[in-house]
C-alpha cells in the first residue's frame, strides 16, 4: 500500500452519559457532523456508549448490533475510520474491546489487556491477549486502552522483518483527573521510547460514580514534543501527523535497532 504523507485524525474529547447508550450516540453524532471531510480517523474515548461503568452484565452488546451498526453508519458517512471502545459480550465473557470501523464496514477490534483492578474492572470484565496491528492509508497503528499506559512492555514497538512494528501508537480512555499527571507524563514517554506518534484521548466530567474525569487528551511526535493538547474542556481538534518527518528522524537516530529482544507470556 502507499504510504500517505500526511494522516489526519480528529480527537474527540467530550462529557458522557452516565449508562445511556441512546444519549450518547446521538450526541457523538453531532460531534462528529461538526469535523470536516478529509479527516482519516476519529478516535472517541473508553466505553463512549456508557461511560466506564462496570456494570457489564446490563450494559453489554454482542458484536454487530447497535454499537457496531452506529460505527459503521457514521463511517461511511463521514468517509473516515472511527476507533473506541465498548463493553462487548463474547460466548458469555465480557470486553473492554476497542472498536476499529472502516468506511467500507470491516471491523477489526483490540480488547484491553491490562483491566484496573482498582476499580474491579478485572472482576467484571475478560483480558484480552492479542495485540493487532491495524493499518490505514499505509500508516501502522497499534491501539491501546487507557490503564494499559501504564505499561510499556505491552506496547513496545519491536522489529518485525526488519522494520517497527507501528507507526501511531494512541490510547482511548478514562483518566481520572486525580491522576491526570500520570497520563501527562506517560504519554510523551510512549512517544519518545517507541519512536512514534502518540496520541491518548479521554473524557471529561463527573461520571455517575463522581469520579471527575479532566481531560488532557494530546499529541506527540516521535521526540516526544507536543503536537496538540486539549486542555480541560469539550473540544474537538484535528491533527495533522507527517511520515516524511517521522522516517527522517528514524534514519538519523535509529535507537530502535539497539533494543532488546523479548517475548510476552
Amino acid at each position: 500500500m502507499i504510504k500517505s504523507p500526511q494522516f489526519n485524525i480528529a480527537l474527540v474529547q467530550t462529557k458522557l452519559y452516565w449508562k445511556d447508550k441512546v444519549a450518547n450516540l446521538a450526541m457523538l453524532e453531532e460531534k462528529m457532523w461538526e469535523i470536516d471531510n478529509g479527516v482519516d480517523l476519529i478516535i472517541l474515548p473508553e466505553m463512549f456508549p456508557t461511560g466506564f461503568s462496570m456494570d457489564a452484565a446490563e450494559l453489554a452488546e454482542p458484536m454487530n448490533l447497535n454499537i457496531c451498526k452506529w460505527m459503521r453508519q457514521m463511517a461511511s458517512q463521514k468517509n473516515a475510520t472511527i476507533a473506541g471502545s465498548a463493553i462487548i459480550q463474547v460466548d458469555g465473557d465480557y470486553y473492554n474491546r476497542l472498536l476499529w470501523v472502516s468506511p467500507d464496514g470491516m471491523i477489526q477490534h483490540y480488547d484491553k489487556r491490562h483491566l484496573f483492578r482498582m476499580a474491579d474492572e478485572d472482576q467484571s470484565f475478560s483480558a484480552g491477549d492479542r495485540l493487532p496491528i491495524f493499518e490505514l492509508n499505509g500508516w501502522k497503528i497499534c491501539p491501546q486502552v487507557c490503564y494499559d499506559l501504564r505499561f510499556p512492555i505491552w506496547s513496545r514497538n519491536r522489529m518485525i522483518d526488519g522494520k517497527l512494528a507501528y507507526d501511531l501508537i494512541f490510547y482511548v480512555a478514562s483518566w481520572p483527573a486525580a491522576r491526570v499527571s500520570a497520563w501527562d507524563a506517560l504519554l510523551p514517554a510512549r512517544a519518545i521510547e517507541n519512536l512514534a506518534y502518540s496520541i491518548g484521548v479521554n473524557r471529561v466530567a463527573e461520571d455517575g460514580n463522581g469520579i471527575m474525569y479532566n481531560g488532557h487528551s494530546a499529541a506527540y511526535d516521535f521526540k516526544g514534543n507536543s503536537l496538540e493538547f486539549l486542555g480541560e474542556e469539550e473540544k474537538i481538534s484535528i491533527i495533522t501527523l507527517d511520515r516524511e518527518a517521522l522516517d527522517s528522524y528514524r534514519e538519523k537516530f535509529p535507537a530502535w535497532m539497539d533494543s532488546d529482544n523479548f517475548s510476552i507470556q
